[in-house]
């Protein structure tokens, strides 16, 4: 069984490395009509060097996981800006997709909680079309649809699971087709647990992404060991290797939020269920120290008798 390792958007420890940083839509009203669009490029050329920068950290520490921050471009989504972010960008996109491709990594993004497809609402529906469509359109510009994925909830409950789950399957059908080709759903920790989810991604050929601390959070009556092998089965149709999200608690009180590192006793049970069914998946660690926790874990893994390390960011077991 092979693991993989990789981290979510910034590298601690590259100095001013940010590649989300922000114009807020009221700091882009305040500035004077021809001063506004240069500061969107300003902004967005900052944040796509930043993320070249950490693809080279990346590359020189063999990780080849690495979900890209949904704040590289500023305002990409509002309504009264909604500007052409690929055009101007067009060789800086490009380079960072030669990256990827050349050194084999597995590109990501994981737009936020808002980008859901249960809302009644027709004006949230909407919207979350527009943001899958400015993720797939960064994966485009990259040139490497052939390997990156978008990942999202289910959404809300709004009172009624039933009808919220009625609304998911209808309203998912506005998602351009070549754009759902792309996307991955992943159970979340209030709301729609592990069978739930993997039930709705049988339903709609999407394959699913475990995330191991909603699981421990929102499980309920549900034994994972009875689903593990029904969710890394989502992934068939994709031939794309299973891919799991990994953190554990800050506290006991503050139980869904997640820790700076991840604590190998919390997930143990897990690598050991997922090793008996000789599996090899991949594994995105979500806690707050990023890369450093990437580091630790693989580090306390390797040190497991009969786990042997095979890159800087892989393991064997």
């Amino acid at each position: 069984m092979k693991i993989r390792f990789g981290y979510v958007a910034n590298a601690l420890g590259l100095w001013d490395a940010s590649p989300s940083k922000t114009l807020t839509f009221a700091r882009y009203s305040a500035l004077p009509r021809n001063e506004r669009m240069e500061k969107l490029k300003s902004v967005a050329a900052q944040n796509l060097h930043h993320t070249k920068r950490i693809l080279y950290y990346n590359i020189a520490h063999e990780i080849e996981l690495y979900r890209f921050s949904s704040s590289l471009v500023p305002l990409a989504t509002h309504p009264e800006v909604m500007w052409d972010f690929i055009t101007p960008f067009k060789n800086e996109w490009a380079e960072l997709g030669q990256l990827v491709k050349k050194f084999n990594l597995r590109p990501s993004f994981h737009p936020n909680q808002f980008t859901l497809f249960t809302s009644p609402r027709e004006e949230v529906t909407i919207n979350a079309v527009k943001d899958m469509e400015y993720h797939f359109k960064m994966l485009e510009a990259m040139d490497v649809l052939d390997r990156g994925i978008i990942n999202i909830h289910i959404g809300g409950a709004y009172g009624d699971k039933n009808m919220a789950l009625r609304r998911f399957h209808q309203n998912i059908k506005r998602l351009p087709q070549e754009i759902k080709h792309h996307m991955t759903l992943e159970n979340d920790d209030k709301t729609f647990n592990v069978e739930e989810t993997v039930t709705t991604c049988e339903k709609e050929r999407i394959p699913m992404i475990l995330d191991y601390h909603h699981h421990m959070a929102n499980k309920g009556e549900v034994e994972l060991s009875l689903y593990l092998q029904r969710i890394f089965n989502t992934w068939n149709a994709s031939n794309a290797v299973p891919k799991v999200h990994i953190s554990s608690p800050k506290t006991e009180q503050a139980y869904r939020s997640h820790a700076d590192f991840v604590s190998l006793e919390f997930v143990l049970p897990f690598l050991k269920m997922a090793k008996g069914l000789n599996q090899d998946f991949d594994i995105m660690i979500e806690a707050k120290q990023k890369n450093l926790a990437m580091h630790n874990l693989i580090e306390e893994i390797a040190s497991i008798r009969g786990v042997k390390r095979i890159s800087g960011s892989a393991v064997e077991w």
